[in-house]
């Protein structure tokens, strides 16, 4: 069984044992498999931040209407909120990294296909 031909990040090579004769890459660096990858990274970055977020506005308005109706003390509420602020900047955090691998995946792809066309080109007339 081969390896998979592929540089990780860090410059090393990956370690992953491909399967199949013609499979020269893994899953994450197959340049064949990029889009597929992006367009994953897209959506498993879009669905559980958004789900938090909903969620937390809901916390939110509840509380806020909890106060007015005078059932939750201002105290309570304001401390409440703060934590609630804390965890709606965490998971702002939290999509932002996964953006930023999505942009690093897919600018990685960008200079593989790059270097391959420079490669192809040495090659022909």
């Amino acid at each position: 069984m081969a390896r998979c031909a592929g540089i990780k990040r860090d410059g090393s090579r990956c370690t992953v044992i491909v399967n199949g004769s013609h499979t020269t890459y893994c899953y994450q660096h197959d340049p064949k498999r990029a889009e597929e990858r992006r367009r994953n990274a897209s959506r498993a970055a879009k669905s559980k931040p958004s789900r938090e977020l909903v969620g937390i506005k809901q916390r939110l308005s509840d509380l806020a209407d909890d106060v007015l109706e005078e059932n939750v003390d201002k105290g309570v509420a304001a401390v409440a909120s703060q934590v609630l602020n804390v965890y709606l900047r965490a998971v702002s955090v939290e999509l932002k990294a996964k953006e930023q691998l999505e942009l690093i995946e897919r600018l990685e792809a960008l200079e593989e296909a790059l270097e391959q066309r420079k490669g192809d080109r040495s090659y022909g007339p």
